[in-house]
Formats: structure tokens, C-alpha cells, sequence
């Protein structure tokens, strides 16, 4: 077990961005006359995005270092992205066309092309728009290692009994809350205080769970899930706005992205309630809850340092 824990922080040591955040990588188009675009991979806090992804551009299209050509009929068709999934989790590709509209397109491991139309309007329909958002829900929740840690030491302080299906609809309730609010425009916050909160959340929870103290968040477990939830919410935005939300289906893709993350949040509470039925009969198992309290709580205040330091620098 000891040498478990060693591991876990040398890995949240490793990679300190560990967290909710998705590793974008970001390439640009600007269309400098009918069929045609200055292109280029945009700076990154990694090595540069071209050593790990390759554009697979559409049939018809032909580029060199800095120019891609398409001919009259326009970069229409598939634009896909080697190696997303790998180093970066996602590529956005920002496209400003001539008649100065501009799109904003994901690529991801588990949707790895997207379908252009030669133009900033997108014709898609909207279930293909609600299947692509519920598939980004998901993966940004599994991906999302600081918010999973958080539903866990939930678990852990409520425990699978009666209170945690209110105590996980509040959460929901509050991050769904702030998504919309955020994702709309209403509400703006510096991303650097917010992931800042949500590490903090972690190490206060993971913290309440490992005392049998009566203190608030063990007789109303709900309330404090819904006030963390609604810092929590801010985060899941501040990943949908580096996605991109297509205009004319917005509400649509705000809503199904929503769904894909409590889908996510629910194969975790499934998961852990099936780990939990199968090592509970062992008298060992209250040990191992107590050293895992402690690994998530020295992850979490790690990630809290890092953070506090991001907004105070």
C-alpha cells in the first residue's frame, strides 16, 4: 500500500495538469481568397503540436508548411487529425472564412473526424449535434480526474445508503446550474480561481470523510454538494467553451453535453457501488477506505498548491 500512495503522488508530481482540464492543441485556417488558407498549429505550454498530430485534410485539398489549396469547391468534406487521443486529448481547429464568420471544430479520440461544409454555416442536423455533445460530455467527465475524485470522496462521506441520491442530485442540480449559466454568457469567471476551488473541494471533502465528527457536511452532505457543485459547474464550462458551441444548434449541444457528463458521473457511481459490493464482505476493506481518503487528500492539496499559486502569480 505504501508503495501504491508513492506512485499515486509521484504521478500527480509528474503531471500537474492532471486534473479537469482537456490538452487541447489548437490549429488555425484563414481563408485568404476562394478555396484558400494560411494554416499553422498554434503555440503550446507542450513540444510543439506538430510532432504529434497530422491534418488528414478533405479530398480535393492539397497544403504545404504554411498554405492549404481546395479549389473552388472549398474545404467541404472530412478533416481529421492524426494522433489526437495521444499526447493531446483534443484538437480544436478554428476556420475564419472570408466572408468573416468563423467556426470552431473539435476533434477527440472518440470522435476523431468532423465534417466540413465550405462555409461557416453548419447544415447538421440535430441529432447528429446531440450525438457528438453527449459523446464529449462523457469523455470530458471520465478524463476529468479532479471532478471523479470528488463524486468518490462523496461516496465515501454518505456511504450507498438513501441520502446519496439526494446528495448527488444536488450536485448535479448545481454544476448544471452554472454550466448553462456560464456556457450562455450570464456568468464569467477567471478560470485559474475556479480550478483553484475544485481542488480545495476534494481535500475538504476527502477530509470530512475520514472523521465521524458530526460537522455539516455529514448531517447535510447534500448542501455542501451543492455549493461545491456549483464551483464544479464552472469548470465543466470553462471545457465547453474551448470546445465551441455551433450557433444555430446551442442549446441543443449545451443541454446534450450536460447529459454526457451525468451519464459519465453515473457509470462512476456504478462502478464504485459494484467495487464496494464485492470487497465488502473482507474486514480489510475499512483500512484500504482509509488509506485512499489520504491518497486523494494528498493529491488534491498538491493540485491546490499549484493552483493557488497559478492565481496569485
Amino acid at each position: 500500500m505504501k508503495r501504491l500512495l508513492i506512485w499515486l503522488l509521484a504521478l500527480a508530481a509528474a503531471s500537474p495538469a492532471f486534473g479537469h482540464e482537456m490538452s487541447m492543441a489548437e490549429m488555425q485556417l484563414r481563408e485568404t481568397q476562394r478555396g484558400e488558407f494560411l494554416w499553422q498549429w498554434m503555440a503550446s505550454d507542450k513540444r510543439p503540436a506538430a510532432q504529434d498530430l497530422t491534418p488528414v485534410w478533405p479530398a480535393g485539398c492539397t497544403a504545404d508548411a504554411t498554405m492549404l489549396r481546395c479549389g473552388p469547391q472549398g474545404l467541404s468534406g472530412t478533416l481529421s487529425v492524426n494522433g489526437v487521443g495521444e499526447r493531446y486529448s483534443a484538437a480544436m481547429v478554428k476556420v475564419f472564412w472570408l466572408d468573416g464568420q468563423s467556426r470552431v471544430y473539435t476533434l477527440t479520440k472518440a470522435q476523431p473526424t468532423v465534417q466540413l461544409y465550405g462555409a461557416a454555416d453548419d447544415p447538421r442536423g440535430t441529432g447528429e449535434i446531440a450525438s457528438a455533445y453527449t459523446l464529449l460530455g462523457v469523455e470530458h467527465i471520465l478524463g476529468g480526474v479532479d471532478h471523479l475524485l470528488f463524486v468518490i470522496s462523496l461516496l465515501f462521506l454518505v456511504g450507498f445508503q438513501r441520502r446519496l441520491v439526494w446528495t448527488i442530485t444536488a450536485f448535479t442540480a448545481a454544476h448544471s446550474l452554472t454550466l448553462a449559466c456560464s456556457a450562455l454568457g450570464w456568468l464569467t469567471l477567471r478560470a485559474a480561481p475556479v480550478e483553484a476551488s475544485i481542488a480545495l473541494s476534494i481535500v475538504l471533502v476527502a477530509g470530512e470523510a475520514l472523521h465521524k465528527r458530526d460537522t455539516l457536511a455529514r448531517r447535510w452532505p447534500a448542501v455542501v454538494a451543492f455549493l461545491f457543485g456549483l464551483v464544479h459547474g464552472l469548470g465543466f464550462a470553462g471545457a465547453l467553451k474551448e470546445i465551441g458551441l455551433p450557433g444555430n444548434h446551442l442549446l441543443v449541444a449545451l443541454l446534450t453535453f450536460n447529459v454526457g457528463v451525468e451519464l459519465g458521473q453515473l457509470l462512476t457511481v456504478g462502478l464504485c457501488w459494484c467495487l464496494w459490493r464485492f470487497t465488502s464482505r473482507w474486514p480489510a476493506t475499512q483500512r484500504l477506505r482509509t488509506v485512499l481518503l489520504y491518497m486523494i487528500g494528498a493529491v488534491a492539496a498538491y493540485w491546490s498548491w499549484l493552483r493557488v499559486a497559478a492565481v496569485l502569480a
